[in-house]
């Protein structure tokens, strides 16, 4: 049995082609994405006629800049299935969102996009530095969240072994992976950050377990995250992307060899950046509002999707594919204070520049008559708890320097003992706005 190779373990031939063959092929699938959205979904045949656009007016992909976008209210106002391209016969999963703002989000996917998914998770798997063989340890919670499955079944078809924990249960999650020794975790990386907390509560050494990957994602963390977990855990942490209403996890994922930003496997997956306000396409390079169009998807055909994640796209290093940047934060969590805009990442990269700081936090918003306020609170990295209560008030002064000077705006802070903060199993609820709407 060891002497046999598994299908997945080389490249797929799209990950070594060239730029030319990337881009036809690239073409002919966007040519028929926008077809079968077309005849298949009223919405999509909607929205093109009113725009005087047709599927055959692609003749390049250049040429999509001229096809509507589609937003996440376009979704929920078709809820549930009116955005599918096949009859429900044809359809052998469903996920949605949480739906905590509203409508969820409902997707549908064929036995075809459950390959696909399964096949791009998996390749995303192997550019992390996963093998065949692996066992992976998915803490992503599973049911209708993409994140669980989506990994269960990459990780599957890749040929490795999967300890199916999905979320919560803490100490249980330290127990599994002290016991059955995962080489990769599949988690956010706020939980991540819980399960360390845990294996240090039970006095177990992080670099002592076999852990050797960490595939985080699901929500934005930063460069400065990073070079936490690699050092409190002894692993290479790697960022997936990814996102429900376009497939689920291994919409991107980044190479081990580079690190540098996630690969979109731009094969199934077409990458647009635009100015959020205007919507005009932008170069490469320059930042904006990130928007995605399947190309062979067929339950749920999404064109021009808008996520709402802000970054730029780069050119490809370990593939040919192109890169996102890190995700600075997305236009709707997007915070105004005071007419400054203020992304949770921005705080959370000044708090990790500071050594006796934790990577938990939470910020709180509200307003004083006409004015707005912003509190942050902050915990001690167990190693500090012994600083006096001077001490850490000049811990909490400098922290307001940092932000003012750095994003500038005033702010309360109040820096709080290890553990006193709540704890997600997660996604990390970082923004609590308590400002009249």
């Amino acid at each position: 049995m060891s002497s046999l190779i598994h299908p997945l373990s080389k490249l797929d031939a799209i990950e070594t082609a060239s730029l030319d063959q990337l881009r036809a092929l690239q073409l002919e699938r966007m040519r028929w994405s926008l077809a079968h959205a077309y005849h298949n979904v009223p919405f999509y045949r909607k929205t093109f006629n009113d725009m005087g656009i047709h599927p055959y007016d692609l003749r390049s992909l250049e040429d999509l800049a001229k096809f509507p976008f589609t937003v996440k209210n376009d979704l929920r106002d078709n809820y549930p299935f009116g955005m599918f391209a096949v009859p429900m016969r044809d359809i052998v999963r469903v996920h949605a969102s949480s739906g905590t703002t509203g409508k969820p989000t409902v997707v549908g996917y064929t036995q075809t996009d459950i390959d696909h998914w399964a096949h791009v998770v998996a390749r995303s798997i192997r550019a992390a530095g996963g093998h065949p063989g692996d066992i992976v340890h998915i803490a992503y919670g599973y049911g209708l969240f993409t994140g669980g499955l989506g990994a269960h079944y990459g990780a599957e078809r890749l040929g490795c072994t999967v300890i199916p924990m999905s979320g919560g249960q803490t100490e249980k999650q330290v127990q599994l992976i002290r016991d059955f020794n995962p080489d990769i975790i599949m988690v956010t990386p706020s939980y991540m950050l819980n399960i360390a907390d845990e294996m240090d509560r039970q006095g177990i050494d992080p670099r002592s377990i076999n852990l050797r990957i960490g595939i985080f994602g699901a929500e934005p963390w930063t460069g400065t995250m990073r070079q936490e977990l690699e050092q409190r855990l002894g692993i290479d942490a790697m960022d997936i992307y990814g996102l429900s209403e376009v497939m689920g996890p291994g919409v991107g994922m980044e190479c081990v060899e580079t690190k540098d930003g996630p690969t979109i496997w731009e094969d199934h997956f077409y990458p647009e950046i635009i100015d959020p306000n205007t919507g005009e396409v932008l170069p490469d390079g320059e930042y904006g509002e990130l928007v995605f169009t399947s190309l062979t998807k067929e339950a749920f055909p999404i064109i021009r999707y808008r996520t709402r994640d802000l970054t730029r796209l780069l050119p490809g290093t370990a593939r040919p594919m192109r890169r996102i940047d890190k995700i600075t934060g997305r236009s709707d969590d997007m915070l105004i204070i005071r007419g400054v805009n203020v992304f949770p990442t921005q705080i959370e990269e000044i708090i990790l520049k500071m050594a006796p700081l934790s990577p938990h936090y939470e910020i709180q918003v509200d307003r004083d008559g006409h004015l707005d306020t912003m509190l942050v609170r902050v915990e001690l990295k167990p190693d500090a708890t012994h600083l006096e209560t001077d001490n850490q008030q000049a811990i909490g002064k400098e922290l307001q320097h940092h932000i003012k000077s750095f994003i500038g705006i005033s702010t309360q802070v109040e820096v709080k003992a290890p553990g006193s903060l709540a704890r997600s199993e997660g996604k990390a609820k970082r923004v609590t706005d308590l400002r009249p709407k």
